[in-house]
C-alpha cells in the first residue's frame, strides 16, 4: 500500500511539472497578455503570469529592458534568450548585475559578464557583454562583483555544443 501511494504521488508531481512546461516563450506569453489576446497558449499559463503588470517591460529606448523586472522574470527572460536566441538578435537589451570576469587560460581570450541570478540565488546565468576597444581591463572596467548597468545589441554564438549570449556595441551606464 504505502509503495502504491509513493508510485501515484510520483506520478501526480510528473504530471504537474509536465504541465507547466509549453512550447511559448516567455515573450510570446508576454505579449500575447500586452495585447489582451486569449489564445488557448495565453490563457493556459499560470496566473502568476497573467497578473504580471508589462506596461513597463517594453521601452521605447531598449527592445528588452531586465532592469524593469523581478528575479524570477529575469531569470526566465534570460533563459528564453538563451533558448530562442534567434529571436533576440539585433534587438536593444538593457540589463544589471554583478559583473564578472574570466580569462581562459588556453585562449586568453577574456571575457566579461553581468551575472543574472534565480529568485533563490541558487542558479544564474551570464550576460556576456563586448564594450569597445578603447577598453582595457582592468583599468576601465569595475571591480568584480560590483553592480553594474551595461546596455548592447543582442548577439549570441555558439563554442562546441555550448550557446552564449551577448551584448555587442555595448555601453556601461550610470547608475
Amino acid at each position: 500500500m504505502k509503495h502504491r501511494l509513493i508510485k501515484t504521488t510520483a506520478v501526480l508531481c510528473a504530471a504537474m511539472l509536465l504541465s507547466a512546461c509549453g512550447s511559448a516563450n516567455v515573450s510570446g506569453v508576454i505579449e500575447s497578455q500586452m495585447n489582451g489576446s486569449s489564445s488557448s497558449e495565453a490563457s493556459s499559463k499560470s496566473n502568476a503570469a497573467s497578473d504580471f503588470d508589462t506596461s513597463n517591460y517594453f521601452e521605447e529606448e531598449y527592445d528588452v529592458d531586465l532592469t524593469k523586472l523581478s528575479s524570477t522574470m529575469i531569470y526566465s527572460q534570460v533563459y528564453d534568450m538563451v533558448y530562442s536566441s534567434e529571436d533576440y538578435v539585433g534587438k536593444s537589451v538593457k540589463v544589471r548585475g554583478p559583473f564578472s570576469y574570466y580569462q581562459d587560460p588556453q585562449t586568453q581570450q577574456e571575457y566579461f559578464a553581468v551575472l543574472i541570478s534565480d529568485a533563490t540565488a541558487c542558479c544564474s546565468q551570464g550576460i556576456e557583454f563586448v564594450l569597445g576597444d578603447e577598453y582595457k581591463y582592468p583599468d576601465d572596467y569595475p571591480a568584480l562583483n560590483t553592480e553594474i548597468t551595461v546596455s548592447g545589441k543582442f548577439n549570441y554564438y555558439k563554442e562546441g555544443v555550448n550557446t552564449y549570449c551577448q551584448l555587442t556595441d555595448a555601453v556601461l551606464l550610470e547608475q
